[in-house]
């Protein structure tokens, strides 16, 4: 594990695990240089008014790395109570000692394996739920089953949302099937990525929302587009007709296979 200063961003730092960039911590905490952290801050922030309070929220965040999106999201919402879920101790310790990271209860770390600690999860005690794990290049098998998302939605509050970071191939079978496995669990369902990866021409991130709350529609809609447009890397929002096209080809996964989807 290695840190990194970012000539580009003063006072920014980036954390490389085995030379593979990781983690981007800059010196202002509402600065996030990773385009995929970008689109889901701007999807929490498009979901929470008029359905969760700014003032009490509860957010988890199933892998954390250096915590620079509970970092953001405690900077943009000051009384909102972070809560990170990450496997690497190392990672954890480090993150405390090298980054001025907000103090519990504004942002607690605790270490452990996401899907166990889910499984632990009260019912509808968090309001916002957000999936950075990977292992490798992948998510782990544990984390994109029709179990799992319905242990978010469990845990979820009514009005809460579920976000996660799908890392695929231009094939796009793992997005298709996590769409279609969170379809049967949550009432909303919409996703955020680039157009050349939504038109599978290369590896990338897609991000999914789910909730049992309305998604961002009609003039909400087209601010959180006209937004997503606006980065280095401009994105698009697609929901509705959109998303149950896209995933009709997918297959929902369960914890009994254990399995990726089938090519």
């Amino acid at each position: 594990m290695e840190l990194r200063q970012d000539p580009y961003s003063p006072g920014g730092h980036e954390v490389f695990v085995n030379g593979v960039p990781s983690s981007h911590i800059a010196a202002d905490p509402l600065e996030l240089a990773y385009e995929y952290m970008r689109w889901i801050a701007l999807s929490v922030e498009a979901f929470v008014p008029g359905r969760l309070d700014p003032t009490r929220l509860r957010i988890t965040h199933l892998g954390g790395g250096a915590c620079t999106l509970a970092r953001y999201f405690a900077a943009r919402y000051p009384q909102s109570r972070n809560t990170v879920v990450e496997l690497d101790g190392t990672l954890v310790e480090l993150a405390r000692a090298w980054f001025d990271l907000p103090k519990a209860p504004r942002l607690k770390i605790r270490q452990g394996d996401a899907r166990a600690v889910t499984d632990t999860f009260v019912p509808a005690s968090r309001d916002v739920i957000i999936r950075d794990v990977f292992a490798g290049a992948t998510t782990p098998p544990s984390l994109i089953t029709v179990e799992f998302f319905a242990r978010c939605a469990e845990a979820l509050s009514g009005s809460g949302l579920y976000v996660a970071n799908c890392g695929d191939h231009p094939d796009l079978r793992l997005a298709r099937s996590e769409l279609a496995g969170m379809r049967e669990v949550f009432g909303h369902v919409a996703c955020i990525a680039d157009p050349a990866m939504l038109k599978g021409r290369r590896y990338g991130n897609i991000i999914l929302l789910g909730s049992n709350a309305p998604l961002p529609t009609g003039n909400d809609a087209a601010r959180l587009r006209h937004e997503l447009l606006g980065g280095a890397v401009p994105a698009h929002y697609e929901e509705g007709s959109w998303v149950a096209a896209f995933s009709s080809s997918g297959i929902a996964l369960h914890d009994a296979s254990g399995t990726e989807p089938a090519p």
